[in-house]
């Protein structure tokens, strides 16, 4: 084997890890992909004998590559993908996709795209790869103390603050999952077991067909208007919505909605579709520990 197709296979051996990074810092798998494989285009060019830790070294690149695209999106005054940016096709394979949302989780993603770019580079390299401060320092050109305190703010951002003792958020989690759950299926029989009777859906007009009420109440009717029109519940996750358990929709794991949920006696008595892009910009969203 030649010294470029040792260096090749040098590479592959990282491109997992590095792509799984990247993935988290971009929420794109597309995006993640240019960015791994721009890395291996540097290292090509590069004299590896002056290369002393190859794993440190691409992983800087990657991080580095990914924190000038999220700054370039800033610079640009785009909206985050987790604010209601369109629901496009994806990175061209679908399965990837769904693997990777799958892996990281939808309200992460949502969460992560609330996250300055310098933010959630230092959260994703520590909290999800244990890289140390020192390292990230450099990458973020910060010092250890800062790049510290860095990844400490996304971390509240991304754990926040339940406004409901534990035990009450858990027991709210599990109204939420058992309703979602009978979303996605389009149960009938579970969606009455789980709403309350005098149950009361509201919603934004941009989540509603032309012509329907804002406000649906009763079981009965919402339960049927969910197997008609539930079909987004595929792409909903639970997630913590104002410091209670509700849940965001995000199609390839981009903010599409998110759910407000009022859980009384083991029941679903009040939600609200949230898609209107100032009022999700209010919202605080955080990721629904399992515990």
């Amino acid at each position: 084997m030649n010294e470029h197709g040792a260096l090749a296979e040098r590479f592959e051996a990282h491109r997992g890890r590095l792509r799984a990074a990247a993935y988290r810092m971009l929420g794109s798998a597309g995006e993640a992909d240019d960015a791994v494989q721009e890395a291996w285009l540097r290292l090509s060019r590069t004299d590896p004998a002056g290369i002393d830790n190859l794993e440190a070294w691409l992983r800087t690149v990657v991080s580095r590559l990914c924190l000038d695209m999220l700054r370039a999106r800033t610079a640009r005054r785009e909206e985050p993908y987790g604010w209601h940016t369109p629901v496009q096709a994806g990175d061209g394979d679908p399965e990837r996709e769904a693997e990777l949302i799958d892996q990281v989780g939808r309200a992460m993603l949502v969460v992560l795209d609330t996250l300055g770019p310098n933010e959630r580079v230092a959260f994703v390299l520590h909290d999800v790869f244990a890289v140390p401060f020192e390292e990230i320092a450099a990458i973020v050109d910060r010092t250890p103390a800062a790049a510290k305190k860095l990844a400490s703010r996304a971390r509240h951002r991304v754990r926040g603050a339940s406004a409901v003792p534990a035990a009450e958020l858990a027991r709210q989690r599990r109204v939420v999952e058992a309703f979602l759950a009978a979303a996605r299926r389009g149960d009938l029989d579970a969606l009455l077991a789980v709403l309350a009777p005098d149950v009361v859906r509201r919603a934004d007009a941009a989540v509603l067909p032309p012509g329907r009420d804002p406000v649906a109440r009763g079981a009965g009717a919402v339960a049927r208007e969910i197997q008609l029109f539930g079909r987004r519940a595929r792409h909903a996750e639970p997630a913590l919505v104002d410091g209670r358990a509700g849940a965001v929709v995000a199609p390839h794991g981009r903010l599409l909605l998110a759910l407000a949920i009022t859980v009384r006696d083991g029941r679903v008595a009040e939600y609200e579709l949230i898609a209107d892009p100032g009022r999700l910009r209010r919202l605080d969203l955080a990721v629904l520990d399992d515990h």
